[in-house]
C-alpha cells in the first residue's frame, strides 16, 4: 500500500496565538514538508486548489513543478484539480510539464471542486456543474491519447489536428477525486479511471457501498480489473501516543472548520477520531489498525493524510510526516 500527504496550504490563524499565516511562508513549508516526505520514504505528495484568500494554492502545477525539482522519488499530483472550470489543453500542457521536469512522477486528480467560487472567477455556470465535468474530463483523456485531437464540445471551440504539445513521458496518470457523490464514482468506473475518495465527515462504512459499485461499473465497462485503483484521503495527526494527539490537533482542527463553515465541539471531534470514525488522530498504532480496518472496507491501494491543517506548527507537522515514515508505512501491506 502506497502512504502520503496532500495539503491545501491553508491560511488559518494559529488558534492559540492568533497569528496570521502569510503566503509565502505556507509555500515554504509546503517545499520543506514535500523534501521531507521524499527522504522519509513516503511515495505520495498531493497539492490542491482554491480561489480564495484562505487557501494559499491556486496553481497546483506550478507547486508540483516546484517539489520536481527538490524531490527524487516521490510522486507528485493534484488534490484536486478543479476540471470543471479550467480549460483541459492549458491543464495537460501544465501537468505533461511537471511530468518532464520530474521524470515521469506527475499525476492529475480531476474533480468537479467541493468548493464553488472557481465558477463565477472563470465564467461558468453552476447550472452546468456536471455537463462541464464530463464534457472536459472527456477532452483530457483525448489529450493524454495522442499529439494530434480532433474535438467538439459545447463549452470551448473545437481543435482541429490541434498540436498538443509537451508530451508526458508516457501517459499522464489521471485519477477521479471523489466526494461522496455515487455518480462520480460511476462516471469513474465507466472511463476506467482510478479514484481518490476524500471523507473527511461520515462514517467509512457508509461509503463503502459507493466503493464497491465502482469496482462493479470498472469491471461492467470491460476494463481490466488489475489496473484499478483506488485511494482514501482524510485528516491525519499523529503523535507518541493517543491522548497527547487529540489534545495536540483539537484545537487545530476546530480552528480550521470554524475558518471554513462551522467549528466542531469536542465530542463530536473525539467520535470522528473513533476507531470507526473517518479522521486519523492517535498513535502510530492506532492509525495503523484504522488503515487496516478501512482497508477492509475498500480494499484501497493508497492512504493520503492532510497533516497541515488550521495553523499548525510546521515542527508538529514534520513530527507526523516522521512517525508516518518510520512507524506506520513499514506495517503497512506492500
Amino acid at each position: 500500500m502506497e502512504l502520503g500527504l496532500y495539503t491545501f496550504g491553508d491560511l488559518t490563524p494559529d488558534p492559540h496565538t492568533g497569528r496570521p499565516v502569510a503566503a509565502r511562508q505556507r509555500y515554504a513549508e509546503i517545499l520543506e514538508a514535500g523534501k521531507l516526505a521524499d527522504d522519509a520514504g513516503l511515495q505520495i505528495f498531493g497539492i490542491g486548489e482554491h480561489h480564495r484568500l484562505d487557501m494559499a494554492i491556486s496553481s497546483p502545477a506550478v507547486v508540483m513543478a516546484a517539489l520536481a525539482v527538490l524531490t527524487k522519488r516521490i510522486r507528485l499530483t493534484s488534490a484536486v484539480t478543479i476540471l470543471s472550470t479550467l480549460d483541459p489543453v492549458r491543464v495537460f500542457e501544465d501537468f505533461a510539464t511537471v511530468d518532464l521536469l520530474s521524470g515521469g512522477r506527475a499525476e492529475l486528480t480531476a474533480g468537479r471542486g467541493a468548493f464553488r467560487e472557481s465558477f463565477p472567477l472563470f465564467g461558468a455556470d453552476l447550472a452546468d456543474y456536471d455537463a462541464l465535468f464530463a464534457e472536459k474530463i472527456e477532452l483530457l483523456l483525448k489529450l493524454d491519447a495522442g499529439s494530434l485531437v480532433d474535438w467538439q464540445g459545447r463549452f470551448r471551440t473545437p481543435l482541429r489536428q490541434a498540436e498538443i504539445s509537451p508530451r508526458p513521458v508516457g501517459k499522464l496518470s489521471i485519477w477521479i477525486g471523489l466526494g461522496g457523490t455515487p455518480e462520480s464514482a460511476l462516471r469513474a468506473g465507466t472511463l476506467g479511471l482510478p479514484v481518490v475518495l476524500a471523507n473527511i465527515s461520515k462514517p467509512p462504512a457508509a461509503l463503502a457501498p459507493q466503493i464497491a459499485a465502482y469496482r462493479e461499473r470498472y469491471e461492467a465497462a470491460g476494463h481490466d480489473p488489475a489496473a484499478q485503483k483506488v485511494a482514501v484521503a482524510t485528516h491525519v495527526y499523529l503523535a507518541p501516543d493517543s491522548q497527547t494527539a487529540r489534545d495536540e490537533f483539537y484545537p487545530y482542527y476546530n480552528a480550521y472548520l470554524a475558518a471554513h463553515g462551522r467549528g466542531v465541539a469536542r465530542e463530536a471531534f473525539e467520535t470522528r477520531a473513533s476507531a470507526l470514525g473517518p479522521i486519523f488522530v492517535g498513535s502510530p498504532q492506532e492509525i495503523i489498525d484504522k488503515i487496516m480496518y478501512e482497508r477492509g472496507l475498500f480494499a484501497h491501494d493508497r492512504f493520503l493524510a492532510q497533516l497541515d491543517i488550521g495553523g499548525l506548527p510546521y515542527a508538529k507537522v514534520a513530527r507526523s510526516i516522521e512517525l508516518l515514515a518510520t512507524k506506520v508505512l513499514p506495517a503497512l501491506p506492500a
